[in-house]
Parts: structure tokens; sequence; C-alpha cells
């Protein structure tokens, strides 16, 4: 199996779809860097404006590395699973338009190891989109804007929120975070592969794929109680966003930030185990299809 890996990370590495996702993400991460050392003031004055005569945090301080990073990700992490689908939605569905298919089934190589082979391909190469993120947004960030403590906006409930975390209880956040997200886009990964199995090209899978994931996104935010009890709980990108309960800390009664605390892990564990449990679904799923199915070409 480790050979068969090989060869179809070697496959990955020869589309030059793949590189397009990476070079989307520095593009888009470029862009924000620039824009916030052009005039990032600005953007910490409307942020800031309802609590300027009672918030003492410096805002040249605020606009650091660790901040930038919470943005860009706030925005690149909407966007990334169109990318994972570039890749993932061409595992079976390119073999089929290729014409290398049924070629591949006549080795001595079961059909359930050519999909979790071409699964575990589809997760590295997610694992190293997130690597180029986190090189480019937070490192490069961090050498660009410095380090400081960072701030977080947030709306809960009717109420907007500004949380401080001290700078030296941050990092450990962003590796949970991204660890995170590569569970949340595993699920957009394994998601193309199934729907890969049904087509003979890929932009089918593709369209499909990002289809499924706005659609889904959409109802996410959609704020209605039969919708809240019944469907959300069920829908997987109902938790993509879950990454940013890293970033949520825990206060005493009297609303002192408590360093190294969440506010809310058991929400996070049981996210993730949703997330897990929709990869072991879905993969699952793709096997027992792609046993069953005929290859004509």
């Amino acid at each position: 199996m480790w050979n068969l890996l090989q060869i179809e990370l070697f496959k990955i590495s020869k589309r030059p779809r793949t590189y397009i996702a990476f070079i989307a993400i520095a593009a888009i991460v470029f862009i924000f860097q620039f824009a916030f050392k052009a005039d990032g003031q600005s953007y910490m004055d409307l942020m800031l404006q309802s609590v300027k005569d009672d918030f003492t945090f410096e805002r040249v301080k605020a606009i650091n590395g660790y901040f930038m990073c919470y943005i860009i990700l706030n925005t690149l992490l909407i966007q990334v699973p169109i990318l994972v689908a570039l890749v993932a939605a061409d595992s079976i569905s390119g073999e089929a338009n290729m014409g290398t298919l049924r070629l591949m089934l006549s080795k001595p190589i079961s059909r359930s190891q050519i999909i979790i082979v071409k699964f575990i391909a589809a997760t590295i190469f997610t694992l190293l989109l997130l690597v180029w993120m986190a090189i480019t947004a937070l490192f490069l960030s961090m050498f660009i804007f410095g380090v400081d403590d960072m701030l977080i906006f947030r709306v809960k409930g009717d109420e907007s929120q500004i949380l401080q975390i001290t700078k030296d209880d941050v990092m450990w956040r962003y590796f949970a975070a991204f660890g995170y997200a590569t569970v949340a886009l595993t699920v957009i990964a394994a998601l193309a592969l199934l729907l890969s199995i049904f087509a003979q090209n890929s932009i089918g899978p593709i369209i499909a794929t990002v289809c499924i994931v706005i659609v889904c996104t959409i109802i996410s935010n959609i704020n209605v109680p039969i919708i809240d009890n019944n469907v959300k709980p069920f829908l997987f990108t109902s938790y993509l966003v879950g990454w940013k309960g890293f970033f949520y800390i825990a206060t005493t009664e009297d609303g002192e930030p408590i360093k190294g605390s969440l506010e809310n892990w058991s929400a996070i564990r049981n996210s993730l185990f949703i997330l897990i449990g929709h990869i072991v679904g879905l993969v699952t799923l793709s096997i027992l299809i792609f046993k069953r199915k005929d290859i004509l070409s």
C-alpha cells in the first residue's frame, strides 16, 4: 500500500491544479498583509470605536502577527474547501477520464485499498495546504507585524465582546486550531472523493462538492428553531468554524481572562467527534459504492 500511496502522491504533484491552491492562499494572505500594513489603523479604529473610552489596549500593538493570522483564517477557511475539492474530487473521476481506472483495477489491489490510499493522499494534500497557510498567514505575519497580546472580536448573543489573550498564551491555540481545521477540511476531502466515484470527469464532482458546501453553510447560518433543532446538528458545515473555540478564553466572575483556559472545551471535543464520524461514514460509503461499481473506462 505504501508504494500505491507514493504513486498517488506523485500523480497529485504533477497536476497543475494542485499548485493553484497554494498560489491562491499565498495571494489572499499577501493582500491582507499589505492592506493592514498600509492602513490597518483605520480597521482597528472602526472595531474599537464603541469601547475607545474604557479599553486601554494600544491600537498599534493590536495589529500584530497573531491578530493578522486570526483575521486571515476567518476568510481563508471559508474558501479552502473549494481548493481541497480541486484535488480530492479528481481522485476516481480523473482516473476514469484518463482511461486508467480499469488498468489500475487489473492489478492485485483491492478496491478498498484504492479508496483508502486516495483518501490518505487527499488528506496529506489538505494537511500540506494548512501547513502552507500556517507558514504564510501565521509565521510570515509574525515576522512582518511582530507579536503582542491578541484581541478577539466576538459577537455573543446580542452583545459584542473583545477578548484579550496574552502573547504567551496564543501559540498553542493556533496549533490546536490548525489541527481542528485539518479534521474539518478532511470531511470535504472525503465528500469530494465519494462524489468522484459517480463521474467520468472531475468538473462534476468539484462543482457538486462546492454546491453542497455552500448550501449546507447557508442552512447552518439560518436561525430558525426547526432547523436549529432538527437539521443543523447533522450538517458538517455547522462544525467547520469550531476552531474559533480555541480562542474563546474563559473568564472569572469579575471578567478577568483565565490564562490557558477554554470557554467551552466540551463543545469543541463534541464537534471533533462529529466531524470524525462524518469522515468515517463518507469513506466507508465510498468503499461500499466503489466495490459495487461497474468500471467501463
